[in-house]
């Protein structure tokens, strides 16, 4: 038995040390980032006082008769003390921070200390110990390396700044406080922290100081109102709450903890600031403010300021980084399959297929953007908001932050049709009353709140001037003409599936709109949303980006046929029960 337990516990041994070793010949084959380790070793000691109880029992026979037992019991008190030692920390610094190579951050700040508002390097000192991660992440930006002075001194196409800032913000990096502490009067979630008045949640507002132009597009977009474009919205609020609400044998679940959770996590949500909390921090005690609807970084996110949107959903603090902008993985975050599939889509066309494997040797960094120089294949940013020239200096598409404002057709809904004129959706009106951009019966577009077709044309121009910085100009025309023309053949399948669904609530099938009822939420109207909402959405996203499958097997005509007969079979089946 002992031979067996010693045999096992070498095989065990052996094991560790083979997976000890093992981890030692593995090693990256590409270096893409400068790697930063501290070699300070801090140790520090913990003095635990511990309260010990001795029982100490003595017996004793005083004669054949008679014995007496002594119980002696007393607390002693054993001090311990633990050396605790602080291993070195390593983190990554991107390709923002020019010529810094194994070197910790005290060593970095050292090198920019001197560019450093007094406010801000008070904050760091603190933050380094208590939140390393974001001093570190701050310091892979451009914020931290380059003033707003020396930023407007850049050519203008090579600039990233696009308004003057106050004066006292001219010479000194963007820090912590530069953004946090902002236009105190203007937040009502300000609260004092160790003497300074700071705001924990940073808005367009904010970041307008030094970006005005790129807010101002950002706030007329689509995006920037995606909240709004919901809860204004009572039609599709109607989908919102059949999706996220489960009411049956008593059994309540979902409501505004899964809105939350689910589209207000892409769309936004409206972040309250509701007072301070006492926190005991490191031995620190604070206040610290506390939000309703927070986390969150959806692109409408309707601010404690009043303020829409949120740069970090695409800009992640606090590195900022053009690059994770321009990463098609950013945009992944909420354009998936299977409503909005447009990532996926990409990554199976032959876009996606070059720039997934040659990504690591694109200027991802680089502005202005030059087809064929810095990238071979693009990512969502190309074609849809980044500033592009040719070699010779000449723009191709100036940089913008309405991400819709290159697009004149808009093919997710229910319907394609001309991209709306402001990004305030919510106000436009068909000729139905209800707040659509076209009639569900009819699919008639409600042009008054669209893009007329010289607008349209203007767009589609754009993007053959994009596309044929790759391509020729003659293919890059049948492309869009093709892709128009199988987007045209998903709004005749959807109608015909509208068609169905009205006559399941002509015979009582579902209650539906006739009858003032909500018309997402019965078996054959969830069936109709999955025929526009996934199969026809797959269809159109797969003609535009080159993904055949999703033209076909993956939601697309495929399912879709499928839905539409089984949407009728539901009604045969209605119809041969109730006879």
């Amino acid at each position: 038995m002992k031979e067996s337990r010693a045999l096992l516990l070498a095989v065990v041994v052996l094991i560790g040390v083979l997976a000890y070793l093992a981890g030692y010949k593995t090693a990256p084959t590409e270096v893409t980032t400068t790697t930063v380790t501290s070699t300070k070793t801090v140790t520090s000691t913990v003095t635990e006082t511990k309260p010990v109880t001795e029982t100490t029992t003595v017996t004793k026979t005083l004669t054949k008769e008679k014995t007496v037992t002594v119980t002696n019991t007393r607390t002693l008190t054993t001090t311990v003390t633990k050396t605790v030692t602080q291993r070195p920390v390593t983190i990554q610094l991107g390709p923002a921070v020019v010529g810094t190579q194994h070197i910790d951050i005290d060593k970095e700040l050292s090198k920019i200390k001197d560019k450093i508002s007094q406010e801000s390097m008070t904050c760091i000192n603190c933050h380094k110990t208590f939140t390393p991660g974001i001093v570190a992440d701050w310091l892979r930006s451009r914020h931290a390396h380059v003033t707003p002075a020396e930023a407007l001194k850049k050519p203008e196409l090579e600039r990233m700044i696009s308004s003057t800032p106050p004066e006292k913000f001219m010479e000194k990096v963007v820090g912590c406080y530069e953004c946090h502490g902002q236009k105190p009067d203007e937040h009502p979630d300000t609260f004092d922290h160790f003497g300074f008045k700071i705001h924990a949640i940073v808005t367009p507002r904010d970041c307008a100081t030094c970006h005005r132009v790129e807010v101002e597009e950002y706030s007329r977009s689509v995006k920037a109102n995606a909240h709004y474009n919901l809860v204004n919205n009572p039609v599709y609020m109607l989908l919102v709450n059949s999706t996220t609400q489960v009411c049956m044998h008593g059994i309540k679940a979902g409501y505004e903890k899964a809105k939350e959770s689910a589209c207000f996590a892409c769309h936004g949500t409206r972040v309250e600031f509701k007072g301070l909390r006492e926190a005991n921090i490191g031995g620190l005690k604070l206040k610290l403010p506390v939000y309703e609807g927070w986390p969150t970084h959806g692109v409408g996110r309707v601010n404690p300021d009043g303020s829409k949107g949120s740069c970090s959903a695409c800009h992640p603090r606090h590195s900022f980084s053009i690059a994770v902008a321009r990463s098609p993985y950013t945009c992944a975050q909420c354009h998936l399959d299977p409503d909005v599939p447009a990532f996926d889509v990409w990554k199976e066309s032959k876009h996606g297929n070059i720039f997934l494997a040659e990504w690591k040797s694109y200027d991802m960094e680089a502005v202005p953007w030059i087809p064929g120089k810095h990238f071979r294949a693009p990512s969502c940013s190309v074609c849809h908001f980044s500033l592009l020239v040719d070699n010779q200096g000449n723009v191709i598409a100036p940089r913008t932050h309405d991400v819709g404002s290159r697009i004149w057709i808009r093919i997710f809904g229910v319907y394609s049709h001309p991209q709306p004129k402001i990004g305030e959706t919510w106000k436009i009106v068909n000729k139905d009353g209800l707040p659509l951009p076209y009639s569900l019966g009819d699919a008639e577009p409600a042009y008054k709140y669209l893009i007329d077709a010289e607008e349209m044309q203007k767009r589609r121009e754009l993007m053959i001037a994009i596309c044929s910085q790759c391509h020729s100009e003659v293919y890059a025309r049948d492309r869009i003409r093709w892709f128009e023309s199988v987007v045209n053949e998903t709004d005749k399948a959807v109608k015909a599936a509208t068609l169905v669904l009205v006559d399941a609530w002509k015979k009582g099938v579902a209650k539906g709109l006739p009858t003032g009822d909500n018309p997402f939420d019965e078996y054959i109207e969830k069936r109709w949303i999955e025929a526009w909402l996934f199969s026809a959405n797959s269809i159109r996203y797969g003609a535009a980006m080159n993904g055949p499958d999703w033209t076909t097997f993956k939601r697309g005509w495929w399912q879709l046929t499928k839905t539409i007969e089984e949407m009728k079979t539901i009604i045969d089946l209605y119809e041969r029960s109730s006879k």
